[in-house]
């Protein structure tokens, strides 16, 4: 009697199939992380260090309404980038330069006419509170006329806020692939380590009652 031949043993040949499943997933992820990255697919190493930003966040959160209540406090660490950019002398500054302070960085420009009317109010408010502890950071991202937001800034009386430029808009570029500009007006508030506490997208009256309870709790929180 002729005997049948043995089934052949297929578990090799399966693991095999499994490994290259699971490597496509792998490899899928990873894509996946890349382009739409800039949300919690993106790892921060700055993350340990971030930590006291996210509790100033979790502290000042029950500010966060009325003219100001557009601020999206953080509730992951952050590191903002070290942006850079320059002074009304044409000198290289970056967001390092506040180390110690916090920061109420602020991106606008001439041709954003919700911007135009937030400078009056963020002037007001570095007027207020500007100090050893705390500035107000507007940075100018116009690329065309170096002179006209210059001009506007005389015109609308704004006399406490230093001049802050960036002609190649990089510093909204980078920040919009960190998923943190996503228009104009862009407000991020960052604390002394450089990490952020909230971000805004369009403006907010900062000089009204509202922002400056908020920015005050930023300050001793951080």
């Amino acid at each position: 009697m002729n005997e049948l031949p043995a089934e052949p043993n297929n578990k090799p040949h399966r693991r095999k199939i499994r490994a290259i499943v699971l490597g496509c997933v792998l490899v899928g992820l990873a894509a996946f992380g890349g382009i739409y990255g800039i949300g919690r697919l993106r790892s921060n190493p700055a993350d340990a260090a971030c930590r006291g930003a996210v509790q100033t966040a979790a502290r000042i959160s029950p500010l966060v309404h009325g003219q100001v209540a557009a601020l999206a406090v953080a509730d992951t660490p952050f590191r903002v980038p070290d942006l850079s950019f320059k002074d009304a002398h044409g000198q290289d500054r970056t967001l390092a330069d506040w180390r110690g302070r916090t920061v109420l960085l602020n991106l606008w420009a001439t041709w954003c006419v919700p911007c135009r009317q937030e400078m009056p109010a963020l002037d007001t408010l570095q007027a207020d509170l500007g100090s050893s502890k705390f500035q107000v950071v507007a940075v100018n991202i116009d690329q065309r006329d170096a002179q006209k937001p210059r001009d506007f800034l005389k015109q609308v009386g704004v006399t406490h806020l230093a001049f802050y430029s960036d002609d190649t808009a990089q510093v909204f570029e980078t920040l919009k692939t960190a998923g943190k500009a996503f228009g104009m007006p862009t407000t991020l508030l960052v604390d002394p380590k450089g990490c952020e506490i909230g971000d805004m997208a369009g403006p907010a009256e900062w000089s009204s009652a509202d922002g400056l309870k908020l920015v005050r709790a930023a300050i001793a929180g951080s």
